[in-house]
């Protein structure tokens, strides 16, 4: 890579997205990039903080995504713009296309208020390559249900993750420039060789 890149992964609950995050640094590493990993909400001291709040706490669903878009201008502050500037690449797992799936996609916020604090918060910067994990709903829900302790968003009914998903699945139509779909139900070896056509061709 000529230059530094931000590219986001996205995918809803159970999507098996994050398990290729390391293999994707690895790929940059190797290439001789320095990348920094990271997350939202979250990625600073003060973004985590909030996290907990988002994910555990109950709340209004406008205070709900003012708090994320409030981690994300410290997140982009703090560590996405300054890594940048030292020509370095970014790998964040999820952005602001999390917020319109589910914030919008999901609880139904109108589209138009976050395109509003989207405006805002980043005018001019968007990532370079937004990987989409996507898998069926019942898939997802099978690797969650055997993972973890669910937080209050991977507790939510399955109508709500298919309107999250229809959502991602807008947001990739929309801007196709920067979208690329996963099929997650392959296996790891399988998604990781399309990663790395796809991290290579970058």
């Amino acid at each position: 890579m000529t230059s530094a890149k931000f590219i986001t992964f996205e995918g809803i609950d159970g999507a098996g997205k994050s398990t290729h995050i390391a293999f994707v640094a690895e790929l940059l590493r190797q290439r001789g990039d320095k990348v920094v990993t990271t997350r939202e909400p979250g990625g600073t001291p003060l973004g985590e903080t909030l996290r907990e709040l988002v994910l555990h706490q109950p709340m209004h669903l406008e205070t709900e995504t003012l708090l994320m878009f409030a981690s994300r201008r410290e997140h982009l502050a703090q560590v996405i713009e300054p890594a940048l500037a030292r020509g370095d690449t970014v790998i964040s797992d999820r952005f602001t296309d999390a917020t319109f799936a589910y914030q919008g996609g999901g609880r139904k916020l109108a589209l138009e208020k976050l395109e509003t604090l989207e405006q805002w918060v980043h005018p001019q910067r968007q990532p370079d390559l937004t990987l989409l994990f996507d898998v069926p709903l019942e898939v997802a829900r099978a690797r969650l249900d055997a993972s973890r302790t669910l937080d209050k968003f991977e507790q939510e009914k399955a109508t709500f993750f298919a309107d999250t998903r229809a959502e991602y699945l807008r947001r990739a139509a929309q801007f196709p420039e920067r979208f690329r779909i996963i099929d997650s139900t392959r296996t790891i070896s399988e998604i990781q060789a399309s990663l790395t056509e796809l991290i290579t061709a970058l």
